[in-house]
């Protein structure tokens, strides 16, 4: 008499056996049990910026499509600048793809950018521009590249047309058919693409956020990470102007949790104040303690004022990294900071819908 065969030893073996074949004919890796793919974990780069990585769950996520959008002069290059000086002093291979053709190199070196091995690109047409992206992401070689902006990628009939020839729905065409192109290979070699995005007013819109990203909505399905950023501040010495104060939205997180906001100063000519950065968050977890005006380190006034607390951390860099490895410390045992720095938006008024438009 025939044995009966367990049926959970035949499906498991008829599993073996597909997943074998499938790896034969794609490639090896192409399926996978969650569980033993140890690389799944998401690595990522740092912005620059330690309260917004903090807000993004330890950066930006290599292998993924990132968008940057915000209204004009808020930062957004600025940021997608640092991010590719993180990635470069990490010994990393960094593109732009200038497409607005305003890349100012003085700024980007002030940033800390190599730009003596940074990768420029500034193509004619969109098909271009993204055709580049496409073959740089391939090439497993680059670990970022920055597009600026979506809304200088002009299709080619838009360039070969004349002025005022109406040309319905080009540029979202043509930034669906590209991201289903890309976003494959951006998730095979791990290189971060991140989009800079202008923002639109949407005509007829009564009640309600009335903004909305150019290239239509496949960069918002297709994105991995939005980032909304807006100009809250403007720093100022007496009458003079040195810098803004930025708060970024994650408007969108696939790999940490959404909906977190960061604060940061962003000094002209010099970018992203990481200090800063650190001094919020060590103000917040108790590491420097605010009186009125003065600030004190382990029981010692160290400054009145935040920009001389700041001046203080500059020319004292022992001090700065002695508190940077204790806010560190104590930001992975869980310590909770307010919204001034980072915090998650539990509650969005209406005056929070500009970040809520997808």
């Amino acid at each position: 008499m025939a044995k009966a065969t367990d049926p959970s030893t035949e499906k498991a073996k008829a599993l073996s056996m597909v997943m074998n074949q499938i790896e034969r004919n794609f490639g090896k890796g192409t399926i996978m049990r969650l569980g033993d793919a140890s690389r799944m974990k998401v690595e990522t780069v740092s912005t620059g910026a330690l309260t917004l990585d903090l807000a993004l769950g330890g950066g930006l996520p290599k292998g993924r499509v990132i968008e940057i959008y915000g209204p004009e002069s808020s930062g957004k290059t600025t940021l997608a600048l640092h991010a590719i000086a993180e990635v470069q002093k990490a010994g990393g291979i960094a593109a732009f793809v200038d497409a607005e053709h305003a890349l100012d190199p003085a700024y980007a070196g002030a940033l800390g950018v190599d730009i003596e091995n940074l990768l420029v690109s500034q193509p004619d047409t969109g098909e271009a521009a993204l055709e580049i992206v496409d073959q740089l992401v391939r090439s497993t070689a680059v670990d970022i590249v920055v597009v600026d902006s979506v809304a200088a990628l002009v299709p080619r009939a838009e360039i070969e047309g004349e002025m005022g020839d109406t040309h319905v729905g080009l540029q979202a065409r043509l930034m669906s058919q590209a991201l289903r192109k890309i976003t494959g290979n951006i998730g095979r070699t791990g290189c971060s693409v991140i989009f800079l995005n202008q923002l639109r007013l949407k005509i007829g819109v009564t009640y309600g956020n009335p903004e909305t990203t150019t290239g239509g909505n496949a960069l918002k399905f297709y994105a991995s990470v939005r980032l909304d950023i807006r100009r809250i501040q403007t720093l100022k010495k007496g009458s003079e102007e040195f810098g803004i104060r930025a708060k970024v939205k994650v408007a969108k997180n696939k790999v940490a949790p959404p909906f977190r906001i960061a604060e940061f100063d962003i000094i002209f000519g010099q970018g992203i104040s990481s200090l800063g950065c650190m001094l919020d968050l060590a103000e917040e977890t108790g590491i420097v303690i605010r009186k009125g005006a003065w600030y004190s380190y382990q029981g010692e006034n160290i400054s009145q004022g935040r920009d001389n607390a700041i001046k203080y951390m500059k020319e004292n860099p022992k001090v700065a990294v002695e508190v940077e490895a204790q806010v560190r410390e104590k930001l992975e045992m869980g310590a909770v900071v307010s919204a001034m720095s980072v915090a998650p938006n539990e509650v969005a008024d209406d005056d929070d819908e500009a970040y809520d438009d997808e």
